[in-house]
């Protein structure tokens, strides 16, 4: 079982920066994809970014592309997103994700199984 705990969310100016981390706990953390999504109020949980088990391959959605940045530490177990040039848009509870063990790098909230509880981003204009 992975459990995953999110940090780093606050409130921050249009145009500032946030990194978020995701700590996980489990022996097969190195074993799953991962991913970020968010959720604005009122709206559906969408996509955000995706990096695969190794870490060298990485999906993002267009509307945070070239601004936020997905990395990962197999030997900490952490997940990461940097969040550059942030817009009062990007506001939302922001949860990080894995695959089962072997799951593929995908964008599909249906394939993601495990999930963290959500940290709030908060851009002010």
């Amino acid at each position: 079982q992975v459990q995953l705990v999110e940090s780093g969310g606050g409130l921050v100016q249009s145009g500032g920066s946030l990194r978020l981390s995701c700590a996980a706990s489990g022996r097969t953390f190195s074993l799953n994809a991962m991913a970020w999504f968010r959720q604005a109020p009122g709206k559906e949980r969408e996509f955000v970014a995706a990096i695969s088990r190794s870490g060298d391959s990485t999906y993002y959605a267009d509307s945070v592309k070239g601004r936020f940045t997905i990395t990962r530490d197999n030997v900490k177990n952490m997940v990461f997103l940097q969040m550059n040039s942030l817009k009062p848009e990007d506001t939302a509870v922001y949860y990080c994700a894995s695959t089962v063990p072997f799951g593929r790098l995908t964008t599909s909230r249906s394939e993601y199984v495990h999930w963290g509880r959500g940290t709030q981003v908060t851009v002010s204009s």
